[in-house]
């Protein structure tokens, strides 16, 4: 069943965009006493992206401010900068040069949105914590909660959510998750709504890589790397690279190999090793993943026991998967796959789900090939 509405002290997380402040008019049309908060990012605002591309810059900050006056809600900044270079930006950075890849909107929503922000307004005395994700929280008869995918698959955001604990769980709303509506019907709304945001375009990429070139931000923070080689399967020299941390696991432009693999099929990255500095490539079946082991697990509720089968989303808009998960001494997820996937990297985040509930989350640390070593 859902939550009996009652009124809350919530604060409504405002990124500047066109969700989140639909979201916070909802819940102030809810009943709620809402306040509105947008997070200063970056020390240096304009290092982040401008226009209406961003979600972390000055511009995006007025558009929120001017949205919670529309709404008649108080506003305020909190400066969070520091916590996000270290739990996000410097771990995006960490995990890239071991040869990971990581996802950067799942630790700012375990780290920032949900920890830090949380336990802010936790302090402060409120209820809960709006954000405009689409996602939707179930809460059962004897009071537990669930996270659930959104009524419209379409812009379900249940993924990157997957990090979020039960007490996190308890104190998340997500006004914009249990109706089924387009992205230009919440548009329209804003509009209705008097939100001059109504028609700024949507936040992509990485918000605190300005221009969107992730290889060329990690390589000015990783930069002065020895040069390396790229390796086929068997181990010979193909071509060079200036640093592993500009390569993928499924990879295929940019490998700079030179010439033709004997085959005439195109290669794609299997393999990065920071160790000795190579990038493997190899065909498109090698990347065949059949099963994975995955650390530092968290559960949207009770950990699981025992073998399970569930689905699997291993991207943000990824499609799901049918596998087998067990939890082993209650910090490894091993999971196989019923039918092989590819381009599975470790550093990425595995998430279950049992029907269109979140079951939890993992990050990747190995994979097993149908046809390659593992990684």
């Amino acid at each position: 069943m859902t939550e009996t509405p009652r009124r809350l002290r919530v604060l409504a997380a405002m990124s500047g965009g066109v969700d989140s402040a639909v979201a916070a008019a909802r819940a102030a049309e809810a009943g709620h006493d809402v306040t509105g908060v947008h997070l200063a990012l970056s020390a240096n605002p304009q290092s982040f992206r401008t226009g209406a591309r961003g979600c972390c810059t000055i511009e995006d900050s007025r558009d929120a401010r001017r949205a919670a006056d529309v709404i008649g809600i108080p506003f305020y900044v909190w400066d969070l900068a520091e916590r996000f270079r270290e739990d996000v930006v410097e771990d995006f950075v960490a995990e890239y040069e071991a040869g990971r890849t990581p996802n950067p909107c799942l630790r700012c929503n375990e780290k920032i949105k949900f920890a830090a922000l949380l336990d802010k307004a936790l302090a402060l005395g409120f209820d809960a914590v709006a954000t405009g994700h689409y996602a939707t929280v179930v809460v059962n008869e004897d009071g537990s909660r669930e996270l659930h995918r959104a009524s419209d698959m379409a812009k379900d955001q249940s993924y990157v959510l997957g990090v979020l604990d039960e007490r996190q769980l308890a104190h998340a709303m997500f006004p914009l998750g249990d109706t089924v509506t387009t992205k230009d019907e919440i548009r329209a709304e804003a509009e209705r709504r008097g939100l001059a945001v109504a028609k700024k375009p949507d936040s992509h990429d990485i918000c605190f890589i300005a221009d969107g070139d992730t290889q060329g931000f990690l390589a000015n923070r990783l930069g002065g790397r020895a040069e390396g080689d790229i390796l086929d399967e068997s181990g010979t020299k193909l071509g060079t690279h200036d640093g592993a941390f500009g390569f993928t696991i499924g990879q295929r432009k940019g490998l700079r190999i030179g010439h033709p693999a004997p085959d005439g099929k195109p290669r794609y990255v299997l393999d990065i090793s920071p160790v000795n500095n190579t990038v493997t490539v190899g065909p498109a079946e090698a990347l065949d993943v059949t099963s994975l082991t995955a650390i530092k697990p968290r559960w949207c509720g009770t950990a699981p026991s025992g073998s399970g089968t569930y689905t699997a989303q291993l991207r943000a808009h990824g499609d799901e998967t049918p596998v087998t998960a067990e939890l082993v001494d209650g910090s490894e997820l091993r999971v196989t796959f019923t039918e092989p996937v590819r381009g599975v990297a470790p550093g990425q985040a595995i998430v279950l789900y049992d029907g269109t509930r979140v079951v939890g989350s993992a990050t990747i640390a190995t994979t097993s090939r149908a046809a390659a070593a593992s990684v």
